[in-house]
């Protein structure tokens, strides 16, 4: 069962198989996400871009990447991560325009509360999705079509630029599978029945949790389509995945609803910048390694965690990249994952243009899980836990590592599709 929802009808109705009626169909989820968002949010704020090709950047400089295009820019081929001297080919007056995250997380907070006053949400699944689980009479079918078109107008009053698809479904995986059937704006239902019917027209990467990786493992094993996923028996998902998330895909794709799996503590902390062109020399790049590695580290001490692994990476110009991972004992304060980061900057061996820098904290353990050592300097930590007190009071510019005199203002907030970042510690204030 799929339907298309058309932005200028009131409202629709699904076409209808043979059996069951929609009176009689259930589904247990609704999955929203959000089309272009980025784009549509600077739609939204800017109505002379309204109707045009549009392309958000991370910076604005040629040798950058696309992270979001608008509808209208999409038809012409753009998409995600296609570099700007291509997208300015595929698509002639295209609008480029420099990300503005704190605008992007805003709208995100007052999508969700809309979003909550039809229903209570279940998880924000990222910056542009959510997921509802339904109970009750919500799980008729004629009901969550009726919830999905209350959701789409109470978005829209957010902002007419903002359009969405949703999937309704028995799971999670397969509702988020329905939201991406139809887009822009569309509508669509996988109800038990129609499995695996309706599933077998799609890539494997079509699937939640199938990336590149996957798929090529999958293929070894001599799956290359959705028909040849569903004729693997539960053993055989298990051991392709290698472990129980093979065994819960086995039943998720089968439209069971197991609820959310539980999943290891492996918590980490992760923050990247894209270099403007005046920040790509070695001595910037370190300064903004230095600035992401502040700013992680704020988080971490927030939030009462202790890092044991740290992980740094520059990518170059020439698309070259060096990357090293180190362990070290239980590590939160913020000279001595400086010390840490020097050591392992000296030991680079790239000396080209750097283009992006990232820092990853990760082992992250929490204070209860700790084993105090006799030899822990408690000073330090002390020290840096001040400072952080400083900093939220008074701006996060009030004190801060020397290294990063220069670029204290280089690294401003961006936001993954799949973290919404808290302002109170990541943005800037002068």
């Amino acid at each position: 069962m799929t339907t298309v929802f058309e932005t200028d009808k009131s409202s629709f109705m699904p076409e209808m198989n043979s059996q069951p009626t929609a009176s009689q169909s259930t589904v247990q989820w609704i999955f929203v996400d959000l089309n272009s968002y980025f784009a549509a949010v600077e739609q939204e704020l800017n109505p002379k871009y309204r109707g045009k090709p549009l392309a958000v950047l991370p910076t604005m400089a040629e040798t950058t990447s696309v992270i979001a295009a608008s509808i209208e820019a999409k038809k012409f081929g753009v998409k995600t991560n296609v570099r700007v001297s291509d997208a300015r080919r595929m698509c002639p007056g295209i609008i480029f325009v420099e990300a503005n995250h704190r605008h992007y997380v805003d709208y995100h907070n007052r999508i969700v509360e809309a979003v909550e006053s039809c229903h209570p949400v279940h998880a924000v699944m990222s910056i542009d999705e959510v997921a509802l689980k339904l109970g009750g009479r919500d799980q008729k079918l004629e009901n969550a079509l009726k919830l999905a078109e209350e959701i789409r107008a109470k978005i829209f009053s957010v902002g007419s630029q903002l359009k969405c698809s949703i999937g309704l479904s028995t799971n999670k995986l397969l509702s988020k599978v329905a939201s991406d059937m139809q887009k822009p704006n569309g509508l669509t239902v996988i109800l038990k029945e129609d499995i695996p019917k309706k599933l077998l027209s799609l890539k494997l990467r079509d699937f939640p949790g199938i990336g590149g990786g996957m798929e090529e493992r999958l293929n070894l094993k001599g799956i290359r389509t959705v028909q040849d996923m569903f004729n693997q028996d539960e053993k055989s998902m298990k051991n392709i995945w290698g472990g129980i998330v093979g065994q819960r895909y086995y039943h998720w794709i089968r439209g069971e609803d197991l609820g959310d799996a539980k999943t290891e503590n492996t918590k980490s902390l992760n923050r990247s910048h894209v270099l403007s062109p005046e920040l790509r020399t070695q001595a910037s790049a370190f300064g903004i390694a230095q600035k992401l590695l502040h700013k992680a580290g704020l988080a971490m001490r927030r939030d009462n965690y202790w890092a044991r692994a740290m992980y740094v990476s520059i990518r170059y110009t020439d698309r070259t990249k060096w990357s090293e991972e180190t362990r070290m004992d239980d590590c939160q304060d913020v000279h001595g994952l400086n010390h840490i980061l020097q050591d392992m900057w000296s030991r680079r061996k790239q000396r080209g243009t750097p283009l992006k820098v990232s820092i990853t904290l990760s082992n992250l353990i929490t204070n209860e899980e700790r084993t105090l050592s006799f030899f822990e300097n408690t000073n330090r930590t002390k020290l840096s836990h001040a400072m952080d007190a400083l900093n939220l009071k008074y701006g996060k510019n009030l004190i801060y590592l020397a290294g990063m005199h220069e670029t204290k203002k280089g690294a401003p907030t961006r936001i993954a599709f799949s973290n919404i970042p808290d302002f109170s510690i990541d943005e800037e204030k002068d």
